[in-house]
């Protein structure tokens, strides 16, 4: 095992049995904030006689963590290879922000028409608890789960069991782009939370055009950065091969 496998070793194994949660539960957490923080590289082969050296737990456990990450859409197993981090190209990248720029747009749209006065309270409520996460600078995974809450507040408040399934698959796809994009430089995530605030001002207004103005504008502005940041990723990759 290589020098910086056995710092991940020590690393991961440590944060293992820390909390009363189930085992294969803190087994994924951790190895989800490993690929989310790119500790494991996108394209990165996942072995699991590693992991389990890594995380102390048994062979079992480690596949079905490692079922559970291809689910959300952060691992995929290959044959021949076994389970890899998952790697877009740019032009998948691309495709992939057009969807959601469409799909996202039409979120904000559907909140502003159909929810309730509490909940666009809590739409504010979530932004808020997000700006907190990116000015105290706890970190792409932190801030990530944040969005998510703010997501689910929009999900909820537009009402279209539809739109929340098929954005749901598209945001699993997507995992690593939106923290390749949130990690493309310092001021990112302040100025998404930018973009954001735009949003949840525009909901608040109660102004549906504006508000899905806004919100593809941010999801354009994650685009630029995340497909930056693929391709920059794909170009060392391929300086290390050679």
């Amino acid at each position: 095992m290589s020098e910086a496998s056995s710092g991940q070793v020590a690393s991961l194994a440590s944060q293992i049995g820390r909390v009363a949660a189930p085992l294969r539960s803190q087994v994924l957490e951790v190895l989800r904030e490993a690929i989310l923080s790119f500790r494991f590289a996108p394209g990165q082969r996942l072995i699991e006689r590693e992991l389990i050296d890594m995380t102390g737990v048994s062979r079992t456990t480690i596949r079905e963590v490692l079922r559970e990450l291809a689910a959300e859409g952060l691992v995929k197993t290959i044959p021949q290879k076994g389970a890899v981090v998952v790697s877009l190209t740019p032009e998948e990248a691309e495709e992939l922000y057009e969807i959601r720029e469409v799909l996202e747009g039409h979120l904000a749209k559907r909140f502003v028409e159909r929810a309730t006065d509490a909940q666009v309270v809590a739409l504010r409520r979530a932004f808020t608890q997000l700006e907190g996460v990116v000015e105290r600078q706890e970190g792409t995974v932190a801030v990530l789960r944040a969005k998510d809450v703010l997501y689910e507040v929009l999900l909820t408040g537009a009402g279209n069991s539809a739109l929340r399934a098929t954005l749901s698959q598209l945001h699993a796809r997507v995992s690593l782009l939106r923290a390749s994009s949130l990690a493309s430089g310092p001021d990112r995530p302040s100025e998404a939370v930018g973009e954001l605030r735009e949003l949840v001002e525009a909901v608040e207004a109660r102004d549906a055009r504006d508000a899905a103005d806004a919100m593809v504008a941010h999801v354009g502005a994650a685009a630029g950065a995340g497909i930056e940041a693929v391709r920059s990723s794909g170009h060392a990759l391929a300086t290390a091969a050679n």
